[in-house]
């Protein structure tokens, strides 16, 4: 599907904030509520012992469904057998050796596998189905939490499809471990909500409710109406599909009525976390509703820096997984962002590359320094541009720091411009504490590389941001911040040392 910039942010964004919910509240699974105002980190721990900002069983289910989707068009597309199938042998083979797998879904997936060594097969998902049935007909209750956790990739593959035909799908995809109706139902109000904030940027769970049955929809609104009047910690049975649903919309809708943009995804997060028990499946759920509205430009960058997880990916895969399911193209190798080089031949060169006037540990250039990030013993590099997959060589992946801005004096060109821009700003600082040497530019070190130098030199130096950009065009002369990046600096106010960890301003690693 043809997306525009803001509409490919948003659907870049659904994977990365789910899985930041899921890590965020990862350590925090199965404990009290929390009392309002506590911090909540990627501390990692909990009962399963993941590490910091390592994410769970609930995106490491998603990744299956990525893959299955972005492969299924020539197989019939999203919901084909064939790509259910792929989805269910992926995940056979990841429960042999994840941390935590969900009580049913655990299950389900062994039932699966015996109904497929009795037919002498390999697993297929009409094992799983049929798995899921017959454990709800035995137990009269199936609608647990872990099919609404997996179902946000479903609504980028129907961007351009009927929300009913989505509806469909998602009750499928959840009757593979889920067969109760709850469970299904909870998936297609999700993903078709999903769907609607990746198109609209509007967060509306309501927007599913008239393709059910009459009946079944006043249940849902009455739910719906219910979290709405509660908070998270209200739902003491999030375990059950119903009460994540409900948990993770009150975070949403509580969090709302303060906060908007990033400030609200990230609030709205840690309020899900705060309620408790299955924190990192309801902060999941969350998440991938929040990253469709306000998009993967929202999601704070001490988040990304070091999220990763099963099978061995990060923020920026997760990136570029949604991304593709959105536009509907699959893998491309050659585009970005999964190209290994980005091409930037059309563009006049330019050799700026100059120590930053408040702290020489920082140097600012254009795209063709990085081909001097070695030789200069550059630990971090701050991107403000399109790159490709090979392009910063010699610096582990949490030490390159991505970020979308586009240069351009058209406000909505750009979805949170203040927030990215301040920041990348605090992206230099972190490394600074850190005690590295960071190199922060752009394509040509002219717009984005000042703006962003000077609101790191304002809180460095404890000037204005006008003050810094003054002192930053001494050394860059060339430099000169659009409209909307002037207009930032300019409401930026008076800059205050904040770095920590023993990192000197004035002097280079």
């Amino acid at each position: 599907m043809k997306l525009n910039s803001l509409q490919n942010d948003r659907a870049a964004g659904v994977l990365v904030a789910l899985a930041a919910g899921d890590a965020l509240g990862a350590g925090y699974e199965f404990g009290a509520p929390l009392p309002d105002g506590t911090e909540v980190t990627m501390k990692g721990g909990g009962p399963f012992g993941f590490a910091p900002a390592e994410w769970t069983d609930d995106t490491s289910m998603v990744i299956p469904i990525v893959e299955a989707l972005l492969e299924s068009a020539s197989d019939g597309g999203p919901s084909s057998p064939a790509g259910l199938t792929a989805v269910v042998r992926a995940w056979t083979c990841w429960a042999g050796e994840a941390k935590d797998v969900g009580a049913q879904t655990s299950a389900v997936i062994a039932a699966a596998r015996r109904l497929a060594v009795a037919a002498g097969r390999e697993v297929e998902a009409a094992d799983f189905t049929a798995a899921a049935a017959d454990f709800h007909a035995r137990t009269g209750r199936s609608a647990g939490n872990g099919s609404l956790m997996r179902t946000a990739p479903l609504a980028l593959a129907y961007l351009d499809r009927e929300p009913s035909e989505l509806m469909a799908a998602a009750g499928v995809l959840s009757a593979l471990t889920h067969a109760d109706p709850d469970a299904q139902e909870a998936c297609g109000l999700w993903c078709v909500a999903i769907r609607h904030a990746v198109l609209t940027g509007l967060l509306d769970v309501r927007d599913g409710l008239p393709l059910l049955p009459a009946a079944r929809a006043s249940l849902w609104l009455e739910r719906i109406e219910t979290a709405e009047r509660s908070r998270p910690r209200d739902f003491t049975r999030n375990g059950w599909v119903v009460e994540a649903f409900q948990g993770a919309w009150s975070a949403i809708h509580v969090s709302g009525l303060s906060a908007v943009g990033p400030a609200h995804l990230r609030a709205a997060l840690e309020e899900a976390v705060r309620g408790g028990r299955d924190t990192d499946t309801v902060a999941a759920i969350a998440g991938g509703l929040l990253g469709a509205a306000y998009g993967y430009t929202a999601v704070p960058f001490e988040w990304r820096q070091r999220m990763h997880g099963w099978p061995g990916l990060r923020a920026r895969e997760l990136m570029v997984l949604g991304m593709e399911l959105g536009r509907g193209e699959g893998h491309r190798s050659t585009y970005w962002p999964r190209a290994e080089r980005h091409d930037y031949s059309m563009w006049s060169r330019t050799d700026a590359l100059v120590r930053h006037p408040h702290d020489n540990g920082v140097w600012l250039g254009g795209v063709d320094s990085l081909e001097r990030v070695v030789e200069l013993g550059i630990d971090a590099v701050v991107s403000l541009c399109r790159l490709g997959t090979l392009d910063v060589p010699g610096v582990a992946a949490e030490d390159h720091a991505t970020f979308w801005v586009v240069d351009s004096a058209v406000e909505d060109d750009n979805a949170h411009p203040a927030f990215v821009l301040e920041e990348a700003g605090c992206a230099v600082e972190r490394y600074r504490a850190e005690g590295k040497t960071v190199l922060l530019h752009c394509v040509r070190a002219e717009s984005r590389t000042p703006t962003v130098a000077a609101l790191y030199g304002a809180r460095v130096a404890g000037i204005s941001a006008m003050e810094a950009l003054g002192d930053l065009k001494r050394v860059l002369p060339g430099a000169r911040p659009n409209p909307v990046f002037m207009r930032v600096l300019r409401n930026s106010g008076v800059g205050t040392n904040s770095l920590q960890g023993g990192a000197t301003p004035t002097a280079a690693k």
